[in-house]
């Protein structure tokens, strides 16, 4: 971390309690979680504003990290892409899946509505300025409602924020989320290079 941040010995209130959740959520206390306490007022916010974005979420635990792990990999975020690919293996069923996934999600095998819903997120994260009407057309053909179509833009420009602060701030990823296996872990490897 290249900041000063809230260490747990020393965190009271709302932050102690946030680092008391996902110590009991992870064994640890993410990096990510840290970093928004240079600014202590601002950890709460970020959590409760998180907490609302994904219980409030229309599509599923699968659908949030397919949407993150493709635009993290736009941002570039190597630590989101570390994250989210190695929580994807279980949901698509091999690390061979995620990394199809990852290098084209095109020709990845998913469904047309997936495809969809990814090109869409890779639009938001690339420059959310080209999207068009014609873009939201092809989403609602694809089955999307508008309140579905409005998280998934939530979810892939969220990422691009978060990710962008967590790699300006120095936020790395902890030792559970580098893979053991070199060719996931240098595909994942979209950005900063840990």
């Amino acid at each position: 971390m290249f900041l000063r941040t809230i260490g747990e010995e020393e965190a009271t209130g709302r932050v102690a309690e946030i680092y008391d959740a996902q110590k009991s959520q992870h064994g640890f206390v993410m990096a990510t979680a840290r970093s928004f306490t240079a600014r202590p007022d601002f950890l709460p916010i970020y959590s409760d504003f998180f907490e609302r974005l994904r219980s409030g979420f229309s599509l599923g635990a699968r659908e949030w990290r397919l949407i993150t792990l493709i635009a993290a990999k736009h941002v570039p975020s190597t630590y989101c892409s570390y994250v989210y690919g190695k929580q994807l293996v279980d949901d698509l069923g091999s690390k061979e899946a995620v990394l199809a996934v990852q290098g084209d999600f095109r020709s990845a095998g998913l469904p047309e509505k997936d495809v969809e819903m990814l090109a869409y997120a890779e639009k938001i994260a690339k420059d959310a300025s080209k999207v068009t009407q014609a873009d939201i057309d092809r989403l609602r053909s694809a089955g999307f409602t508008d309140q579905q179509i409005s998280d998934i833009a939530l979810c892939a420009a969220f990422r691009c924020f978060v990710s962008r602060y967590f790699d300006a701030v120095g936020a790395g990823p902890e030792d559970v989320f580098i893979d053991d296996d070199d060719a996931f872990r240098t595909a994942m490897t979209v950005g900063r290079k840990y």
